[in-house]
């Protein structure tokens, strides 16, 4: 199966680099797409640098936010399974062979999980945000998850196809979830390990964007329900 990686980016000059080199050496077929959200600290120099290790680079001049770019990204992917890669060194791409691994089996729809083992790294108010969110997601929309706010989300492009995704920030984490429930898949889980940094080390979500999720898990429950039926019926179509 080839791999696509969309890499959203915003303002993630001291890691970039690495991450690139870091998907780069996971010995899988794959593209690489990196879609730069409007930076302005040197972000975009540094991609342009390894520009001929990546298979497609599109900049905005203006900061929309996570879920735009990956929407942009979507609209370029041709391989045959879609993972969400972070700019930062959270997470390891190594683990990508874990998640491909589960597809390969039948899975439709992977998530790495940072809480299905121990990890000291994890504070406990990450621990109990994140506890409430999946928890109000698996009321709202019937799922078993354990980390609805996870960064690694693999699916077929195929299932990407009948998404239709609206999102411009940090929402995307619980509208695709949404999305993927509803339209009645089952989401299988694959514990990874979490490395986090601090704000000070260019952490951008925030306690306003968990509170912007909550809302937005009403929202699609509530008042989504006609578009999820149509999302039901829908057949593949493009990524655009």
């Amino acid at each position: 199966m080839k791999l696509s990686v969309i890499i959203p980016v915003f303002n993630e000059k001291a890691t970039i680099v690495e991450v690139i080199d870091q998907v780069n050496r996971v010995p899988i077929e794959k593209e690489i797409i990196i879609v730069d959200d409007g930076s302005t600290d040197g972000t975009v120099e540094a991609i342009k640098k390894k520009e001929h290790e990546v298979t497609k680079v599109h900049l905005s001049r203006i900061n929309f936010g996570k879920g735009a770019a990956v929407r942009v990204g979507l609209t370029y992917v041709t391989g045959d399974v879609v993972i969400i890669q972070d700019a930062d060194t959270e997470l390891d791409p190594r683990e990508y062979i874990r998640l491909i691994a589960e597809i390969e089996r039948g899975a439709d729809v992977v998530y790495g999980s940072r809480f299905l083992k121990p990890d000291p790294h994890v504070s406990l108010v990450t621990r109990l945000a994140n506890k409430f969110l999946t928890g109000l997601t698996n009321l709202l929309f019937g799922g078993d998850l354990t980390d609805m706010e996870c960064a690694y989300k693999m699916f077929r492009t195929e299932v990407a196809r009948r998404l239709s995704l609206r999102c411009i920030g940090f929402e995307f984490e619980p509208e695709i979830t949404a999305q993927f429930l509803s339209l009645g898949y089952k989401i299988v889980q694959v514990p990874i390990t979490y490395n986090p940094r601090k704000v000070q080390q260019g952490k951008k979500i925030n306690w306003r964007d968990g509170v912007r999720a909550i809302w937005y898990l009403f929202f699609y429950r509530f008042t989504m329900k006609k578009r999820f039926r149509q999302l039901k019926k829908k057949k593949a179509a493009p990524l655009q």
